[in-house]
């Protein structure tokens, strides 16, 4: 896994995590990601078609989103990251690769002698929105945050930040990559159903070394019961 370190602020990929001498800095998830693919191509100057394909995958936004995250970004890196990101006029955006060091760390595979942490881990992959509506990957999105976070409470298992997970998301061999790359054990996938004030949720446990499914449930309820859906599925 990478870690970017960057005018006095470092990206931990493995953790999704943005720290500024030692303290978290908020940063929205979108925002988080699109940081993320410009660190990565720093030096390239970068359209906005190619970042929007990359932020918001299969998913039609206007130029004002991706606006709105770049502002995200410089107001959370503040003066210490002035001129780190370049605007090039009717092409695109470019990061300073003279102010980026990025370095590498070895996370072992699942098949391998284990994680960086010695708890259980986990990554919950992004849910499959089964509404037949695409603004409503929105709101299957969210129902992933609000799992991953129930999930992180529990002290005893590792879980994988949102922003790496999201990385998977459309990708058919999302499982096993994950696994692989993210150096977890098991994999949480699942799917949003939501028609009117109903809601279905599903998810699947799958052990990501063998591949196979442990535990597999379905919840239904209404929007009034969304936060306990969650708990739920969590427990």
């Amino acid at each position: 896994m990478t870690t970017f370190e960057f005018s006095g602020h470092r990206l931990d990929l493995h953790r999704g995590r943005l720290q500024r001498g030692g303290h978290d800095v908020d940063l929205r998830a979108k925002s988080l990601s699109l940081l993320v693919y410009l660190l990565e191509n720093a030096g390239r100057v970068i359209g906005k078609d190619e970042l929007v394909n990359a932020v918001w995958p299969n998913i039609a936004v206007s130029d004002d989103s991706l606006t709105q995250c770049m502002k995200d970004i410089r107001k959370a890196l503040g003066a210490e990251a002035d001129g780190l990101i370049r605007t090039v006029l009717r092409r695109g955006y470019v990061i300073d690769e003279e102010r980026v060091r990025r370095l590498e760390d070895r996370v072992a595979t699942a098949t391998g002698e284990g994680t960086a942490d010695d708890r259980p881990s986990i990554a919950v992959l992004p849910f499959e929105n089964l509404s037949g509506d695409p603004a409503q990957d929105y709101f299957a999105d969210g129902m992933v945050d609000e799992i991953t976070t129930a999930l992180s409470r529990m002290r005893w298992l590792f879980v994988i930040a949102r922003n790496s997970s999201f990385a998977y998301k459309g990708e058919a061999d999302g499982v096993k990559r994950a696994g692989a790359e993210l150096g977890v054990r098991y994999v949480l996938t699942g799917s949003v159903r939501k028609a009117g004030d109903h809601i279905r949720l599903t998810g699947q446990l799958i052990d990501s070394g063998s591949g196979k499914t442990i535990w597999a449930d379905r919840y239904d309820g209404t929007m009034a019961d969304v936060f306990d859906l969650q708990d739920r599925l969590a427990e």
